[in-house]
């Protein structure tokens, strides 16, 4: 039996307009590659700096309500000796856990992946909500060709999602639904919006199937956008239109709210899709952002690893924060890029 209280508050407190979700939640294989890029060597000290600068971003609350973190983050402790989860609570801010561990090759496919991790997902949970995280995130990926994805691996990968959300729900944390159709490819605007359509359908007729209480979850999808390599990389309008056609299809006005990936879309980029996304009107979910890389990017090539950068890192993520803020309410107008 779910014990609805503490999903529903944990909802109350993400699903608030004007606010979203920060994933930190980079496995270290991957965060080692961003640190690459920056030139910085990818200790678990130098990750832990990195993360307490991000989770204590002075005011970062008035814009951010919600972290993802990566299982690692939940003991570490910020530069000031707090538990990060525990500084994040202080700020108003709702811990989160990414609990998947990565992709496998569906079926001796190399071009096909499913998510690992169900096995002992449910024995994890108990320890995960100890060291106080209230949402989890599971993320599931379909690339995207004129034959790819099958239906088979659609079909496995929102099994894998319901299954997790179901066991997540059961254990009081809220789940974060993430189906992503992957931008790389040549594929049209068209091609995305057929995929994504496909995607969906599934998933939101395999939820309910496995017990899950959609006023709980979380939905983190891609926005419906063409391939990077598509001539054709289409107007924010176009955008937004044909990500809110896919969402009104197959998306239950259940869910509370819709928090979108940036998918590797550049960080001025996520933030003029959402805000052409949010000035079509009002939608029945709210409509929020969940980035990563592209509320990260700037704050990351700031503090290139230096203590004395810390600060003016932190400057460059507020700012992000605010700005993908304002998108979220269709107030934002990229002149506001070149401001403070």
């Amino acid at each position: 039996m779910i014990s609805t209280q503490q999903l529903s508050a944990t909802i109350e407190a993400i699903a608030v307009p004007g606010k979203g979700i920060l994933a930190a939640d980079e496995s270290t294989s991957t965060i080692t590659k961003r640190f690459q890029s920056i030139n910085v060597e990818s200790t678990e000290e130098n990750r832990r700096i990195y993360r307490s600068l991000l989770c204590t971003t002075p005011n970062i609350q008035d814009y951010i309500n919600g972290v993802i973190l990566y299982e690692e983050t939940l003991g570490q402790k910020t530069d000031q000796g707090q538990l990060i989860p525990l500084t994040l609570e202080k700020n108003h801010i709702v811990p989160g856990i990414k609990v998947d561990k990565g992709l496998v090759d569906f079926q001796n496919s190399t071009e096909e992946k499913v998510t690992q991790g169900l096995d002992d997902l449910d024995a994890r949970m108990n320890a995960y909500k100890q060291q106080h995280a209230r949402f989890a995130k599971w993320r599931v990926v379909f690339s995207i060709s004129s034959s790819l994805p099958t239906q088979a691996v659609i079909n496995a990968n929102a099994e894998s999602l319901a299954k997790y959300a179901a066991i997540c729900q059961k254990n009081g944390i809220v789940p974060i639904v993430e189906p992503e159709v992957l931008m790389e490819g040549s594929h049209t605007l068209l091609r995305c919006h057929e995929v994504t359509s496909a995607v969906l359908k599934t998933v939101f007729e395999t939820l309910p199937k496995h017990g899950v209480i959609l006023d709980y979850i979380i939905l983190k999808p891609n926005m419906v956008v063409p391939g990077k390599e598509c001539a054709d990389q289409r107007n924010p309008e176009a955008i937004a239109t044909a990500t809110l056609d896919v969402l009104k299809t197959y998306v239950p006005a259940a869910v509370p709210t819709i928090n979108f990936l940036s998918g590797g879309q550049s960080a001025v980029d996520a933030t003029i899709n959402l805000n052409a996304i949010n000035s079509q009107g009002k939608q029945p979910w709210l409509l929020s952002y969940s980035y990563g890389r592209a509320l990260q990017d700037p704050c990351l090539k700031a503090w290139k690893g230096n203590l004395e950068n810390i600060n003016a890192a932190q400057k460059e993520l507020f700012k992000r924060a605010k700005l993908n803020s304002l998108a979220s309410l269709g107030k934002y107008n990229v002149s506001m890029e070149n401001e403070g």
